[in-house]
Formats: C-alpha cells, sequence, structure tokens
C-alpha cells in the first residue's frame, strides 16, 4: 500500500539525522520484527506487552514518538503533578488523556478560523442524547497518532490498552438514539461539514447496571468522578435560561416577566474528523444557580437551606432522564428539554450576530437571512421546543413580526423521527406547560392556529380531521410535541425506509396529506471508525491488505470484496481473526463471570435496550426450546451456542426488568446443568455500553434483530454487527429491510410476519392461546416458566410474563413469530456446520455495509435537508500556515489585536 511505503520512507530517513545509536538500532529492530516486542529492563511493567501486528493506522514515527513522551512526562508533573515513583495506573492515564487532546488543539483553532473566514451556513444538531462512549482511542485514529503514542507509552513501560481500559464511558444516552447522535458527529467532522452538536452535560449518565442475584439494580454512573480532560469550559459564554413568570402586554408587545433564572454553562469537547485536520465541537450545557448561596442563612447556622436554591436550580443537569412516573420528574423532563432549547438557540443567534459579515460592522442584523446561515436539526420530538423557543427569540428579543419569525423558523428547522410508537411522541400538560413556560404556551396555540386554518382551506368542514391534526389536543388536554415538530419544520424524515413509510401511512398520514414535500427518508448509519477500524483493528488490516484503505471513509469500497469470497486464504484470514476476537471474549467471560464458553460454539447475541417490542423474551423461549432438546436427546449431535443477552431496562419499566430476570433465572438453570456442558450456554452482560460493545461486537457469528416488524424504527446495532462479518437472523423491519435487499435472501435469515400479515392477524382477530395450544415446545416453554421451573425458590415469580402472554393477549406477538423463528434458528444451525460457507457470507455481508455508514447518511441530509456541501479538503495542519506566518497555508488574514471574535 502506498501510504504505509510512504511512512516506511519516512522512517528510514528520519533515523538517518539522528546522532543517537541506541535509538536507531531500537527502531530497526521494531521496523524488523513488528510484531514481537519485549518489556524494557528496568521498567515497572511486569507482564509482556499484547503483542500488536503494525495495521493501517501507519508506522510509528521516532520524532513524534520522542515528542509524546516528552508531553506525557509534562503532564505528568506540571498537571497530575506526580513522578514516577508515585504514581498511579490512574495518574499514567490522566496524563495520556492530557496528551492526546494536546494534538487537536491547533487543528480545533484552526478549524474555528476557517469556518469564521469562509462564512457558510453551520449546521446545528440538538439531542438530549449523545452516546459518545470513550473518547481517548477514538480521538487518536481520527488523528492517525495511535500507534506514535502507543509505542512511546511502550517504551515507557506502560500498556496503551490497560490504561484506556481506565478511562469512564461518557453514557449521556439511553442506547441508539444517542449513539446515532455520537455517529453523526464523528460524519459531520469527517466530511468537513462546519458543524456544532448541543446537548445536556448531565452530572450522571445513563446509571450504571448491576445484576444482583439475577435482577437489575440501578446505581448513579459517576462518569465525571475523575474529571473530565477532554472539555473544556466557556464561562465567557454563560447564557441566562428562563422558566415561570408571566405574560403581560406593554405598548403591543408581549413581555416575559417575573421569570426564574438559571444559567446554563457550555462545556466544548473536540470533535476530530478522519485524517482531515478538522476538529469540530460538541457543546454540553450544565445548569448554574444565578447567583451565590444565602450567606445570611449559612451565617445564622441555616446551612441546609443556604445551599438548598442553589442545588435545586442545578438539578436539572443532574441526571440523564429522570423517573417521570411522577409529576416532579416530568416537570424536571421538561425543564431540561426547554434548558437545552433555549440556551443552544440563543448561542446559534449570538453566533449568527457576530460573523463574519457583521462582526466589525455597524450593520444591522438581517435576520430574513438567518436560514442561509444555520440548520437546526431536532434528534427526535425532546428539542422540540425549539420551534416556539426560536420564534419567542425572534418576535420578544429581536421584533420581528410574528409571519416573518415563523417564516424564518420554518425554513431553518428540520425534524427527524425515531419511533413508532405514539407513547413515545411526548405530549405535555397545558396546565404544566402554562406554569412552567406561559409565553411559549401562547406562542404555540398561535402557531396551532395558523397551523388549523390551512387544514381547513384543504379540507373545509372535515372537523374529525382538525381535532386529529390539532398540536394542542382539547380533549387530554396537551401539547402533542411530535406534531408541533412537523408543523415548525421544513423537512421531516424517518431513519429507514419501511419506518418513512409508515409514517406517511399511519403516524403521520393526516401530515402527509397536508404537506407530502415535507416527508423524506435518511436511512441511519455508522461511523466505520469506531466500528471497525477501532473496535476491529484485525478485520481491518485484513480488508485493507485486499483493497487499500480508501473504504475507511468510502464504505461503499468494500463492495469490492465480493471479488475475494472464493479466495481460501482470505476466508481462513476471515476465521482466524473471528475466532481471536471470540478467545478474548471467552477470556472476559471466565475472569468476570465465572463461565468457561467454547470458542468454537456460535455466539448467538442480542444486545440493544430492553424492551418488550425488541422480543428479548422471544429469545429466551427458543433458549428454552434448546434446552429442552437436549435434556431429551442428550446423545443427539448439537451446535454449541452461548447465547449472548445485554441491555438495560428503563428503571420504571417493571415486565422489562422481569424479562431481565428471567433470562438470568434460565441461564443459571443452563449453565449449571452437567447434562448440557459446554453445548448452551447463556450469558447476561452487566452494564451494556459503547466500551462494551466494542469489545462483543468483533466476535458475533449471530446477529438477533427480531423485534414484531412495524415497530423498529431503524436498528444501528445490526449494522454494526453486519459491518463485523455477523449473520443476521430478524424480522422484515427497520433496517433490516434494507439490510436484506443490500446482502440478498441467501445470506441473511428472515422470519415472521411482514407489517402487512400483523395488520391483517389484529383485523382477523388474534388470540395467543391459540398458538399456545398449538405448538408443543412453546407450552412446554412457557408451562415450565409458569410452574417455577427456573425459579423454584419462588414458584409464582414470573406469572405477570404468564400474563401479559396469554391473558393479555400478548400485544408483540411473540407467539405468532414463535414457530417461524425456531425453523430458521435450525437453518442456521445447519449453515454453521460448514464453516467455509458460513465465513463466506460473513464476507458478503461485510461486503455489503456499504450503504451503512454514517458518512453516506450525512451527505444526504447535507444535500438534501440542510443545504450545505461535503468537503473532502484538508485543512492546512497547525503548524503550516498559522495566521500572520510567513508560510501561509490558506489565505487568513491575522484577527486584529483590539477585536476578540465572538463566533465560537
Amino acid at each position: 500500500m502506498e501510504q504505509v511505503k510512504s511512512a516506511i520512507k519516512t522512517v528510514t530517513e528520519s533515523i538517518s539525522d539522528l546522532a543517537v545509536k541506541k535509538d536507531e538500532k531500537k527502531t530497526e529492530q521494531n521496523k524488523s520484527t513488528p510484531t514481537k516486542k519485549t518489556v524494557p529492563t528496568g521498567t515497572s511493567v511486569s507482564k509482556q506487552k499484547a503483542s500488536k501486528q503494525i495495521s493501517i493506522r501507519g508506522i510509528p514515527m521516532l520524532e513524534n514518538v520522542q515528542a509524546v513522551k516528552k508531553t506525557f512526562n509534562r503532564h505528568l508533573h506540571f498537571t497530575v503533578v506526580k513522578d514516577r515513583d508515585v504514581a498511579t495506573e490512574r495518574d499514567y492515564y490522566s496524563s495520556l488523556a492530557y496528551t492526546v487532546p494536546d494534538h487537536p488543539i491547533g487543528r480545533w483553532i484552526r478549524t474555528h478560523q476557517h469556518h469564521f473566514e469562509t462564512d457558510g451556513k453551520r449546521v446545528y444538531y440538538l439531542s438530549m442524547e449523545f452516546y459518545m462512549g470513550r473518547t481517548l482511542s477514538n480521538c487518536m485514529i481520527n488523528l492517525g497518532i495511535e500507534n506514535d503514542v502507543d509505542e512511546a507509552l511502550y517504551e515507557m513501560g506502560l500498556n496503551i490498552e490497560e490504561l484506556e481500559e481506565l478511562e469512564m464511558d461518557a453514557a449521556l444516552g439511553n442506547g441508539g438514539l444517542g449513539r446515532l447522535a455520537a455517529c453523526f458527529l464523528d460524519s459531520m467532522a469527517t466530511l468537513g461539514l462546519p458543524s456544532y452538536g448541543y446537548g445536556l452535560r448531565y452530572d450522571y449518565g445513563i446509571f450504571t447496571q448491576k445484576i444482583e442475584d439475577g435482577s437489575q439494580m440501578e446505581y448513579p454512573d459517576d462518569w465525571l468522578r475523575y474529571g473530565n480532560p477532554w472539555e473544556i469550559s466557556r464561562p465567557e459564554f454563560l447564557v441566562p435560561v428562563q422558566f415561570y413568570g408571566k405574560v403581560v402586554e406593554e405598548n403591543g408587545k408581549k413581555k416575559w416577566i417575573e421569570t426564574e433564572i438559571i444559567q446554563a454553562m457550555p462545556f466544548d469537547t473536540p470533535i476530530p474528523g478522519f485524517n482531515n485536520n478538522v476538529v469540530n465541537t460538541l457543546r454540553l450545557w450544565s445548569a448554574k444557580a444565578p447567583g451565590k448561596f444565602n450567606f445570611q442563612l449559612f451565617n445564622a447556622g441555616d446551612y441546609i437551606r443556604a445551599v438548598a436554591e442553589q442545588s435545586l436550580t442545578e438539578n436539572i443537569t443532574r441526571v440523564l432522564y429522570p423517573n417521570d412516573n411522577f409529576d416532579e420528574g416530568k416537570i424536571l423532563r421538561l425543564k431540561q428539554e426547554y434548558f437545552l432549547v433555549s440556551a443552544s438557540l440563543q448561542d446559534i443567534l449570538r453566533r449568527y450576530k457576530h460573523s463574519k459579515i457583521y462582526s466589525n460592522t455597524s450593520k444591522p442584523v438581517d435576520f430574513t437571512r438567518f436560514p442561509e446561515k444555520a440548520a437546526v436539526q431536532l434528534n427526535d420530538t425532546h428539542p422540540a421546543l425549539s420551534v416556539a423557543e426560536l420564534m419567542r427569540l425572534l418576535i420578544d428579543e429581536e421584533e420581528l413580526t410574528w409571519d416573518q419569525a415563523f417564516d424564518i423558523t420554518k425554513k431553518t428547522i428540520a425534524y427527524t423521527n425515531h419511533t413508532l410508537l405514539p407513547e413515545a411522541l411526548e405530549r405535555w400538560p397545558i396546565d404544566m406547560f402554562q406554569k412552567l413556560l406561559p409565553r411559549h404556551l401562547e406562542i404555540i396555540t398561535e402557531i396551532n392556529l395558523h397551523h388549523l386554518d390551512l387544514v381547513r382551506q384543504k379540507w373545509p368542514g372535515d372537523e374529525e380531521r382538525l381535532k386529529r391534526m390539532s398540536v394542542v389536543e382539547d380533549e387530554h388536554k396537551v401539547v402533542n410535541m411530535g406534531y408541533l415538530s412537523i408543523v415548525g419544520s421544513h423537512a421531516v424524515n424517518g431513519v429507514a425506509k419501511l419506518h418513512s413509510d409508515l409514517l406517511k401511512t399511519t403516524l403521520f398520514k393526516d401530515f402527509y396529506e397536508l404537506n407530502p414535500e415535507k416527508f423524506q427518508n435518511k436511512t441511519n448509519g455508522i461511523t466505520p471508525r469506531r466500528w471497525v477500524l477501532l473496535c476491529n483493528p484485525d478485520l481491518s488490516d485484513v480488508i485493507a491488505s485486499k483493497i487499500g484503505e480508501s473504504w475507511i471513509t468510502n464504505l461503499s469500497q468494500l463492495s469490492q470484496l465480493r471479488n475475494y469470497v472464493n479466495d481460501e486464504q482470505f476466508v481462513r484470514d476471515v476465521q482466524r481473526v473471528k475466532l481471536e476476537n471470540k478467545q478474548r471474549l471467552v477470556d472476559m467471560f471466565k475472569t468476570e463471570y465465572g463461565v468457561n464458553v467454547n470458542p468454537t460454539s456460535m455466539f448467538d447475541v442480542q444486545i440493544k435496550r430492553i424492551h418488550e417490542y425488541k422480543r428479548q423474551l422471544l429469545n429466551c423461549l427458543h433458549v428454552i426450546t434448546l434446552y429442552n432438546r437436549i435434556k431429551d436427546n442428550p446423545s443427539k449431535e448439537t451446535v454449541p451456542r452461548t447465547v449472548i443477552f445485554g441491555g438495560k431496562a428503563a428503571p420504571g419499566y417493571l415486565t422489562a426488568k422481569l424479562i431481565i430476570k428471567l433470562i438470568c433465572n434460565v441461564g443459571r438453570t443452563i449453565n449449571n446443568d452437567p447434562a448440557i456442558g459446554d453445548r448452551l450456554k447463556v450469558i447476561f452482560l452487566e452494564n451494556y455500553r459503547v466500551s462494551l460493545a466494542e469489545k462483543i461486537i468483533p466476535a458475533i457469528d449471530l446477529s438477533e434483530q427480531i423485534s414484531l416488524a412495524g415497530l423498529e424504527a431503524s436498528g444501528t446495532g445490526n449494522m454494526k454487527m453486519m459491518l463485523n462479518g455477523a449473520l443476521t437472523i430478524g424480522t422484515l423491519d427497520g433496517a433490516n429491510v434494507e439490510m436484506d435487499e443490500e446482502v440478498g435472501r441467501d445470506n441473511i435469515f428472515i422470519f415472521g410476519m411482514t407489517v402487512e400479515d400483523v395488520d391483517a392477524l389484529r383485523k382477523k382477530g388474534y388470540k395467543s392461546k391459540e398458538f399456545y395450544e398449538r405448538e408443543p415446545e412453546l407450552k412446554r416453554a412457557l408451562d415450565q416458566i409458569r410452574d417455577g421451573f427456573f425459579s423454584p425458590e419462588d414458584p409464582n415469580l414470573f406469572a405477570d410474563i404468564i400474563k401479559h402472554l396469554l391473558e393479555w393477549n400478548d400485544h408483540y406477538m411473540l407467539l405468532a413469530d414463535y414457530a417461524e423463528y425456531v425453523k430458521a434458528q435450525e437453518r442456521v444451525d445447519q449453515l454453521y456446520k460448514n464453516s467455509t460457507e458460513w465465513t463466506k457470507k460473513c464476507i458478503l455481508n461485510i461486503a455489503a455495509s456499504g450503504k451503512f455508514s454514517s458518512d453516506r447518511t450525512i451527505a444526504e441530509y447535507a444535500k438534501e435537508i440542510w443545504g450545505v456541501t461535503p468537503s473532502d479538503k484538508k485543512l492546512p495542519s497547525p503548524e503550516e500556515g498559522r495566521p500572520g506566518m510567513k508560510d501561509e497555508g490558506e489565505k487568513i488574514e491575522p484577527t486584529q489585536p483590539h477585536v476578540r471574535r465572538q463566533d465560537y
């Protein structure tokens, strides 16, 4: 590969200029035997560093290695304030975590300068969740410095893998919604789009899940316990956010007065693109009390009351997703959503008012051009208040007319829907709105009247339609935030073709008929940088050995792998990588779960949020069926399976938590049955999160995507597993439909009812008990659950599960799909027996996964919704042509010392 050859040449030339013979010799040895290293003598490391082959990530440059060591030691001494005699492993991690961000800082500043000078349209992505995971490895890979850092740490006697494990996941998300947002940020930076992510800096992320006696227990996720070296606070951009108060009219203008003010403090995190010197920004808001604590109360000895107001104020960003089973939780959730929206939009308007065209002139700000310079994307309904808040800011603060403000708002905002479940479209009580956000309720009411006038014009006299389409639902006394998002946006998109089609024919049918031009599809995607290059470097190397490296930023290039599906050596290489990944997982199972797993068994995996519609319970019924078959015929040859579950249930979702308990109890029974041996094992992964997914996904053989057809919007876990060479068993739901189209029906295990079948069966009258009586193996499994076979200590423990399936008629139709699911699993077994044919289908799945890159998704958003153009232009590196230097990489005028740019 040309890139690697060039890197080797550079290393050789660099070494010839160095006088230190010892370092010369060591580098030459490393080049000749890159996968065999011995730990330097005299270090504190007692065990050999894990062998790492030189990969497409590049050859370590000696001068870069020395620079990393120098910077690392500087941070150890001057930031952590320790020396090697007293430093702990966490101190070393902290030093590394401060060393790596030094690399993107210059690029970050250069990116801001470039965006200011070019003054193009900027994209603002608003999301309540950003499930970023760990930053260290991802940052090193995108900057191309991982091997330099790896080598530097090795020479100092430290193990990069061990230090990486000390980083806390930034778990500011619950699942696919937040992880998608994180992938999108990566792609926006890689495509050179001027963009910002806006979210909340929760003190505690999604809870830490502990499985205690088979039950989920929730504990705080204190991800900031050791600080966050990746973020930079920006107190100069503190923003006031108002709540409560009342609305009065003065001189014909509405004024929101007597409000409670909470300050929003921004914290910025760099988002580096892949190998293009672009570093965008994720800005997270933290709630701060507006003033000092009550010193008089404190001196009087009333310490609790003295700080109570500050504590209550800062609760807004204390926890991700407070339990909203109670009114206090609902109010806090609505506060969170408005806090995000108001702080972000005020920040966006400030940046527009200080953009290049207005920064050095007294020219009045023309807000009619605002949609030409800003695109605001709502990630689901949580930021729906953006519609009302942007209207308020334009009318009340910038003194535009109502019609002007609404026109600007619609042209600026676009809305992504992520669910077909009606209950997931947030609906807030009117009385809560009236109390918390009185001005916004007025604006929403006006928007609704304007909207209903348009409905009347198109369908005069259709009162039922008016009632159905009203944003303010008078009957239920609520505001429908999904409807508000549609009315206040110029574009509405689903996240998979099937999902987008169903939005138009079911959930938003009336709105589609009113404005069909608004509705689009943008099938979700994943970033290949994290989800194969980072988490599966060996597979990345095998792929690059055949087709080069351009696939890293153009995933469609993977289609070339079809040419190698009959290449015996390539097939063996893919098999080797998979087995090595599985072996690492086996070691983890033994260490952390005390379960011995056969690495050659099929790794059958379902890892996602625990929810009835995702049907982990159907998978569990199949596991029980397998168990019964082995018990009935112990001498019969079976394909060994290790069935792996992972995911969190919402703390207040008792049925989902009971499903976790059932899975764990079934696993306890099976794993401790000596008659089963290693033919069947069941493991529930505790505290599933991004960093754990990065270990699991490269080892998966079979990906379970078995939701009831018509309920999963898209799914992205299915894409990650496909990209890493897993085969999929699934229904025709979400993105499975497009995966089936891309890879071909012969290379995916599709089963079960289609959306049309589900609708037809519901109309006919679904009776779950008929399926229970019809299928003997299903009946036996359910009877075992009902009779306490898996819970002898409490035979009635799972009674509610049986009630859901039989007495309450199995809303998610597990029983209707059971028989086909079992047959599909039998087809899986037959194929797995032929390892070569199985691997060939794995290769075909990898080759067909090109469509599911978030780069492709973001490019479509950019062109068809945001009106911006992706760029493959690589910005100059920080040391190249800094503004004001003689050798300018691009003509950027130096900032005058007396003028401070405020467009950050």
